[in-house]
């Protein structure tokens, strides 16, 4: 399965499971991507799952996350909305992650160049892709260094919009989910955000968002 195939999942720690993310970003990015069988992993996996790690991440076609930190089937609990939106549904979905699969880690994960980012910092409102982009606001109006030029057609400001956007997320996740909130106190959890960067493959992890 990951590349540590000898460590417990039931005894990893979160520290552990983004060890292992980071290892599985730095063979993406060079082209050192693990062998993985397949057909065995479907048969290991098909009782039940415990996946070591879950996401919310966005529905990019680009940003695949078991593929950038090189995980296989059974290794991560994805959940992949645009914009990276921490959803009623989506923070159910890192619950049920964590309590009742046994995931170690959750991890808020933007991307640069990310469409819905680019809408929120247009104000677009058009059908239901403006209830995302309600999730997203915050972000724009917190982002306070840039003056000019507050729209998409600004890289630096979509860039730093997208980073705090990974920060609302969480805080959303955080003053939401008292079950979240609970097994982060209790240190049976861990918590970060990060960005990835679709032009180099390299994820960038906020240690400001870092909960352990």
């Amino acid at each position: 399965m990951y590349q540590h195939p000898l460590l417990n999942r039931d005894k990893m720690s979160p520290q552990e499971a983004l060890d292992i993310l980071i290892e599985g970003n730095h063979r993406f990015t060079h082209n050192q991507t693990s062998k993985k069988d397949y057909q065995s992993l479907i048969e290991i996996t098909k009782d039940k799952q415990h996946p070591f790690t879950s996401f919310l991440s966005c529905s990019d076609s680009r940003a695949p996350v078991e593929l950038l930190f090189d995980q296989a089937l059974g290794d991560v609990f994805s959940v992949r909305l645009a914009g990276n939106i921490a959803s009623d549904k989506g923070i159910g979905s890192l619950e049920f992650a964590s309590k009742y699969l046994g995931s170690k880690l959750i991890v808020v994960l933007g991307h640069t160049s990310c469409g819905a980012i680019k809408a929120a910092c247009d104000n677009f409102r058009e059908g239901h892709i403006g209830e995302i982009i309600n999730h997203i606001r915050p972000a724009v109006r917190q982002e306070k260094t840039v003056l000019e030029s507050r729209d998409s057609s600004n890289e630096d400001f979509l860039a730093k919009v997208c980073e705090q956007n990974v920060r609302v997320q969480i805080n959303q996740i955080l003053h939401s989910s008292d079950i979240i909130e609970d097994m982060l106190n209790e240190k049976k959890i861990g918590l970060i955000g990060g960005v990835y960067d679709i032009s180099t493959g390299h994820v960038n992890f906020l240690e400001d968002t870092l909960k352990l």
